[in-house]
């Protein structure tokens, strides 16, 4: 965009990107909405209440689509002309994930389909892409590591964060609401240490899931899931981020310069990624297959307390949003032990979820004290 414009002469400040991006993403998914509505229920493209769903009844389920549309083309207006090979290959990935989601959402793929279509996508964004981790950071005292480990640890940590979104998309709100609540969090980041094209892809990610919470969050006949075909897609851009994010810092000095960066980076997705850590050692401990669909999740537990799924979600966003102030805070501690302090508050209040949901479920009615004087 900065280039076409400047073949006319006009120059714009690069920062005047991050809010037109946000409403540019914002405007075109909130237009697409009504339309996917209309398709879905004209195709009967519908997620029905199982005994597992927390919905009560049909809703569509092609909010990805939307979102994808928004995203897509805010990124690619906004997006500094520098920054376009990487962009290249981040939406080569991101559109294989679109199409094996759209068949996910439509006719239900194998687990095991699915797992290898995001493998592939995320090795053309580490290979072809060169977006990889090429450092431990400094965890455990490691630095640089060799491009084999690189990749093969990228793959990991984009795997690990793109099923941890698409498992806890289980609630109203609650992918999504992580995915602006991140997103947010690695564009400012980026925009305050002279990133022009990431932060313009953290805010162009946020403006189309605001519009998505719109209707995700509504009770009426527009409503809307994100379905698999948005979440994968929204688990890629944000491993795409928290890379970023860490690989940038390696360079930054000054105020912006993070320490313990992998454990902040860790934090800010902490939701999904606790999430998925507890239900598959849950898993494994009762038998079952890491892969099989349960109601084991944070936001099933919550559920079960009596919440409903907007204040299932507040009280997860919440959380994960003090997670990351106290991260910011306690950063200089150290790797391992701000590490320990995140792990043993995420243990404790999970704990703490499981003796509320037991004393609901086992509470003991005493008779009243004016019923014992009548007896």
């Amino acid at each position: 965009m900065d280039e076409f414009l400047k073949h006319f002469g006009i120059s714009i400040y690069p920062g005047w990107f991050i809010p037109a991006a946000f409403l540019v993403g914002l405007f075109f998914t909130w237009v697409s909405i009504p339309t996917i509505l209309k398709v879905a229920r004209a195709k009967g493209l519908y997620d029905r209440p199982n005994k597992r769903s927390s919905h009560k009844r049909d809703t569509p389920t092609l909010g990805g689509v939307a979102v994808f549309i928004g995203f897509s083309i805010a990124s690619a207006v906004f997006v500094p002309g520098e920054g376009n090979r990487e962009l290249l290959y981040i939406f080569t990935g991101l559109i294989l994930l679109f199409f094996i989601g759209i068949k996910d959402d439509i006719l239900v793929i194998d687990p095991v389909k699915k797992l290898i279509g995001q493998i592939v996508a995320a090795s053309v964004v580490i290979m072809l892409g060169d977006i990889r981790m090429t450092s431990f950071y400094g965890f455990l005292g490691i630095y640089q590591i060799g491009y084999v480990a690189s990749v093969l640890f990228t793959l990991f940590v984009f795997v690990v964060i793109t099923n941890g979104l698409n498992l806890i998309d289980g609630i109203d709100g609650l992918a999504s609401g992580v995915g602006v609540l991140a997103s947010v969090i690695f564009g400012i980041w980026f925009l305050v240490t002279g990133h022009i094209d990431y932060a313009v892809g953290g805010f162009s990610l946020a403006g189309s899931l605001v519009a998505f919470l719109r209707f995700n969050l509504s009770h009426g006949p527009n409503k809307i899931f994100l379905g698999d075909t948005g979440s994968l897609i929204l688990g890629l851009m944000l491993g795409v981020l928290a890379v970023k994010f860490m690989e940038y810092d390696q360079v930054v000095s000054g105020p912006a310069k993070i320490s313990s960066v992998a454990v902040v980076a860790f934090t800010i997705l902490i939701i999904p990624l606790v999430d998925m850590l507890h239900v598959f050692l849950l898993r494994i401990i009762r038998g079952h297959s890491v892969v099989e669909a349960d109601r084991w999740h944070l936001h099933h537990r919550l559920l079960d307390l009596g919440l409903s799924h907007i204040q299932a979600t507040g009280v997860l966003l919440s959380v994960n949003l003090l997670f990351v102030l106290l991260a910011f805070w306690l950063q200089d501690i150290g790797d391992l032990p701000l590490l320990g302090v995140v792990l043993g508050l995420a243990v404790l209040l999970t704990l703490l979820s499981y003796g509320l949901i037991w004393q609901r479920k086992h509470k003991t009615h005493f008779p009243s004290k004016e019923r014992l004087v009548d007896a």
